[in-house]
Order: C-alpha cells, then sequence, then structure tokens
C-alpha cells in the first residue's frame, strides 16, 4: 500500500506587512470597498505572469514538470489503493467526500464571508482586508486553474479510460461540458485555492503561529480526500499549489512581495521519500 503525504513548510526571511506600519502611499492598507476584490485581479494577473514567466523561474517550471511527470508515472500505484480505501465503507466514503469539499471553494468562500461580516460589525479593516483578498486569490487562481483545465483535457481518476487517465490536448469545449469529469483534472483547483486561502490569512495575521500548521494539515486532506474519491490524480497537484501559492501572496501584498519578486526570493521544493507504517510514498515539501 502507498501513503502520499503532501506537506509545506516556511522559512523566516520572509516580508510581512504590519499593522504598524505607516499608511501613506501603501496600497496594502487603503480602506476596503465591496469591489476591491474584483478590481485587483487584472493586477494580480499581470503580476503572477511577470513573476513566473522570467528567466529565472525556469529552474522552478523545471521543477514543476519533473514532478508532474514523476508522479503521473506513479498515478495508477497511488490511486488504487486510495480508491479501494474510498469503496471500502460508507464512513471512509464519507471522511474523503468531507475532505474534498473542503477545498470545493464554499469553504473559502464562507471564511472569507465571515471574516467581512467581522470586520463591518467591529470596524476592523484586518479583517475586511483578509475577507476580501481571500476572495480575490481564489477568484484570480480560479480563472488561470479554469484556462489550464480547459487547454489539457486530462481525465479525472474516476473515469479514467487508461492507468493514468488520457489527456486531450485543446478538446473539443461542447464535449468538456457534456463530459467536465472527462477533461477537467489538471491542474487541480481545489488545492490551488485551499493553499492560496491559507496563504492570505496567515500573511495577515503572522502573529498567529498555528495557523500555518493547521492551514497545511486541511489542504493535505483536500488532496487525500480528491485521491481517494477520484477526483484529481496526485500529479494534479504539484501545479496547483505552486499557483495557489503565488496568487496568496500576491492578494495578501498589493504593495509588492520581495519574497518572490526578487530574483534570489524562489520558492524551493524538494520531494524526499517516506516510509511510514501504512506504506512507502513521498513527502512533497514546499519552502517559502
Amino acid at each position: 500500500m502507498y501513503a502520499v503525504q503532501l506537506f509545506c513548510a516556511q522559512n523566516g526571511n520572509q516580508s510581512v506587512p504590519s499593522d504598524s506600519v505607516s499608511a501613506k502611499n501603501n496600497p496594502a492598507f487603503d480602506e476596503i470597498q465591496w469591489y476591491t476584490m474584483f478590481a485587483n485581479i487584472p493586477r494580480d494577473w499581470g503580476r503572477w505572469y511577470d513573476i513566473s514567466f522570467r528567466k529565472e523561474r525556469v529552474n522552478e517550471w523545471i521543477t514543476i514538470g519533473g514532478l508532474t511527470v514523476a508522479t503521473v508515472l506513479t498515478d495508477d500505484i497511488t490511486y488504487t489503493p486510495s480508491a479501494r480505501f474510498y469503496h471500502s465503507s460508507s464512513q471512509a466514503k464519507k471522511w474523503s467526500d468531507f475532505c474534498a469539499n473542503i477545498g470545493d471553494g464554499t469553504t473559502q468562500f464562507v471564511l472569507a464571508g465571515a471574516m467581512g461580516a467581522y470586520g463591518l460589525m467591529f470596524k476592523d479593516q484586518k479583517a475586511l482586508r483578509t475577507g476580501s483578498q481571500i476572495v480575490q486569490a481564489v477568484l484570480a487562481s480560479g480563472a488561470v486553474i479554469q484556462v489550464l483545465k480547459h487547454v489539457t483535457g486530462r481525465e479525472s481518476p474516476f473515469v479514467r479510460s487508461t492507468p493514468t487517465g488520457v489527456w486531450k490536448i485543446l478538446p473539443n469545449q461542447i464535449d468538456y461540458h457534456r463530459s467536465v469529469p472527462s477533461f477537467d483534472a489538471y491542474p487541480s483547483g481545489h488545492i490551488c485555492t485551499s493553499l492560496a486561502t491559507v496563504i492570505v490569512v496567515a500573511e495577515n495575521f503572522p502573529d498567529v503561529k498555528w495557523i500555518r500548521p493547521a492551514g497545511y494539515a486541511f489542504t493535505t486532506l483536500v488532496g487525500l480526500g480528491m485521491l481517494s474519491n477520484g477526483i484529481h490524480w496526485v500529479s494534479d497537484y504539484p501545479l496547483g499549489l505552486f499557483i495557489g501559492y503565488y496568487f496568496g501572496m500576491l492578494a495578501a501584498h498589493p504593495e509588492g512581495v520581495p519574497v518572490i519578486e526578487s530574483d534570489d526570493g524562489r520558492l524551493k521544493v524538494q520531494v524526499l521519500p517516506n516510509i511510514t507504517p501504512l506504506g512507502t510514498g513521498a513527502i512533497l515539501l514546499m519552502t517559502f
């Protein structure tokens, strides 16, 4: 049996804005309006493009490609026992679906709404800003994910016609909408929005130390749940995680993110072997 784990780690050299910093000419502390979350999305797309497609980022894209290829080759090995677990009992199915649903967007929008309501009720600009930025990050990254899904056309595991799923590059869009699961596996939007939300909240509340480990644990559960119920393959996750991280950081830092917008602030990824009593597998370790 194979166990797949996704973990994220953080180092201590990242720059986080503080509410004690002067708000003068700082877009991070502009008063939040109802339309701010939507108005900032085009800017985030432009910033993401500028960051992602520099020559200094070639190694990152090679890493993403390498991780994707490596996990595609083992997708049948990781999915088969996970599917067997999913169908083993009603409780297994229930918990797998519950974990997968954490990343479907509903949880993220509910959290954003709660933060917004709290901010309005208690005139808390940080809460308002966090809620607005969650929606911003989810919508901005989600749009990119949807474009990629419509280009790559990969089968989801539960409708697979080959052991690792068929890729139908640039599929007929009528066919796509008639049978979405046959085309929309890659990359994972659930894992993307989950991580983006964690990053936004953690960046706005840097002193709350439990946010990151709890958020990364929930993101891991989302990935395991979707693997078990056949929505996604493990190889759908690396690109989704990268996109989610970047859009979370961009939304949380409208003033600029030196740690990723400079040449020496690269996101670092390691794949480490992992052996547990449940079986063997790998840990995807993201350091930022």
